[in-house]
């Protein structure tokens, strides 16, 4: 997901993705502990997803 398309989410949005993006990353990670997913990569760029998302969420909170 683009900052572009981050910025443009509202609060409620934002949350909803964020809960989807914990819940992957945690897939992705029992998945990795029992034997090695094919693209290791994934976990770093959903855990970079949530920092973006929460990111737009503690600005959008303040500006309110």
């Amino acid at each position: 997901m683009k900052n572009s398309d981050i910025k443009k989410l509202s609060i409620d949005e934002l949350r909803e993705n964020i809960n989807n993006e914990a819940q992957k990353l945690q897939k992705f990670q029992f998945a990795h502990a029992i034997s090695p997913i094919e693209n290791p990569m994934q976990i770093r760029v959903t855990r970079k997803n949530i920092a973006r998302l929460q990111t737009e969420l503690r600005a959008k909170e303040l500006a309110k």
